[in-house]
């Protein structure tokens, strides 16, 4: 699909998901915040070849969309229906239960590990929020996996808030990335452009390392994953398709333990970031609403989702 394609099929789902979900109740902000990640995931990889790890895995909605579970929302989260969050007996593109938050990174290690023992080329790829990294369990595995260069791409979608508002020194650490600007990854180009220079072309090349590491250092203070061992892609703005698809694309075929840190808006669609912030409780979940009366509220008034 193009550009365009996946614009149009983007906001076919954000009207699908209001819809179903007025009538269900469900997790509508995180979700309506990562349809053109979740589109972008399935374009660059092969599910469920590939694998992906949805943490918590209440935002997993549009995956489910994608593979197959549309006809099937009339009953999420009902009894004996779809459930709410990655269920293995329920498809093969759901490969990672998780009723508690911070666990994809650690599952997506042992994956890694079966994956290289078995010699196959699965990519494993968790996607985990702002507020699951800060856990203990995750930090242990960003510095397992760190320590390993083990092969896999880790989506941090970062929409700055969680049930409640986030706090400690990861949080602090993510802010300052958000306000740092993108990184521009060039040393492959550059030492493709460094060796065409006639007699002392090599010798530059070989500095490339020590120069991209040195521009990354002068743009942001304190290189928090790269110092864990990681390539760190970002921050990337999550709801434009040509930032996600070629970030993707490049983390794809880069070696070792890659995060790439997404930028995504919870309730996307907002006119005002602090009208998501005031209505917290509402952005999170939703109880059971007509469509009409849905978006009518304020929230959605705000959000500008109608």
């Amino acid at each position: 699909m193009s550009v365009t394609q996946l614009e149009e099929l983007s906001e076919e789902i954000r009207r699908f998901l209001i819809t179903k979900l007025s009538a269900t109740g469900g997790h509508i902000g995180p979700n309506l915040g990562v349809v053109e990640l979740t589109l972008a995931l399935h374009k660059v990889f092969d599910s469920p070849k590939d694998k992906f790890l949805w943490d918590v895995g209440h935002q997993s909605y549009v995956h489910k969309i994608l593979t197959g579970r549309a006809g099937e929302f009339d009953t999420i989260r009902q009894y004996k229906g779809l459930c709410g969050f990655p269920k293995r007996d329920e498809s093969e593109h759901d490969v990672w239960e998780t009723g508690h938050s911070s666990t994809s990174l650690s599952a997506a290690m042992g994956m890694a590990a079966a994956r290289d023992l078995q010699k196959t080329k699965a990519h494993i790829v968790p996607i985990i929020g702002d507020g699951a990294l800060t856990g203990g369990m995750a930090l242990e595995a960003l510095n397992h996996i760190g320590h390993e260069q083990t092969d896999m791409t880790v989506i941090l979608n970062d929409n700055e808030m969680s049930i409640a508002p986030n706090v400690g020194a990861v949080h602090s650490i993510l802010g300052r990335l958000r306000t740092a600007g993108k990184y521009n990854w060039v040393k492959d180009e550059l030492e493709v452009l460094l060796k065409k220079v006639p007699a002392v072309g090599g010798k530059l090349a070989a500095t490339a390392e020590r120069v991209k590491d040195g521009l990354k250092y002068m743009v942001v203070s304190g290189m928090f994953f790269e110092d864990l061992g990681f390539t760190y892609l970002g921050p990337v703005d999550g709801h434009s398709y040509d930032d996600l698809l070629e970030t993707l694309q490049y983390a794809k075929k880069t070696k070792g333990p890659v995060l790439i840190h997404v930028i995504t808006k919870k309730g996307k669609g907002t006119c005002q970031r602090k009208a998501i912030k005031a209505e917290r409780g509402m952005v999170q979940a939703l109880t059971k609403l007509s469509p009409v009366t849905l978006l009518k509220t304020k929230m959605f008034r705000l959000l500008g989702v109608n």
